[in-house]
């Protein structure tokens, strides 16, 4: 795996308060997560409903987000 090029944001007292990384590298870990979190929902729906991947795709896309 690819290492994430990272810049810490530090307060006052030299303490990480934060990480700032590429707008690239965060489509990459969003999307990571958002596949991750499809395939946890399949998982839970057991094998009662199988979908075909474009189904489960749209499925996930039409379920409300969190803000």
């Amino acid at each position: 795996m690819e290492a994430i090029k990272k810049k810490y944001i530090v307060d006052e007292n030299n303490n990480r308060i934060a990480v700032q990384i590429d707008i690239d590298t965060y489509r990459k870990l969003e999307e990571i997560l958002e596949n991750y979190s499809l395939v946890q929902l399949m998982r839970e729906e057991g094998e009662d409903e199988i979908f075909e991947i474009k189904e489960a795709k749209e499925y996930y896309k039409n379920l409300p987000k969190e803000k």
